[in-house]
């Protein structure tokens, strides 16, 4: 299905280039971004697996500067509401 989309000239230009690295058409290499890009959301059906992919991602215990994230979160709150108001 063709698709037209406008991009900054930087960004287009960046493209480009890269894909000409790769030795691709950009469309090639626009559809290859967007496939890797796209979550495969069908794998993920219970909270075990969610976990366990979290984990193969290196997303579980990735920041351990913070040892209290309900804290966390309870700042991270606090301070949107302050940009907000």
């Amino acid at each position: 299905m063709p698709l037209t989309v406008d991009l900054p000239d930087e960004l287009t230009d960046a493209l480009t280039d890269e894909a000409t690295r790769l030795g691709l058409s950009l469309p090639d290499y626009a559809a290859r971004l967007l496939a890797s890009a796209r979550p495969d959301v069908g794998t993920v059906r219970t909270g075990a697996e969610l976990v366990a992919y979290w984990q193969s991602e290196g997303l579980i215990d990735s920041r351990p500067d913070i040892s209290d994230s309900s804290a966390y979160a309870r700042q991270l709150r606090e301070q949107a509401q302050r940009r907000g108001a």
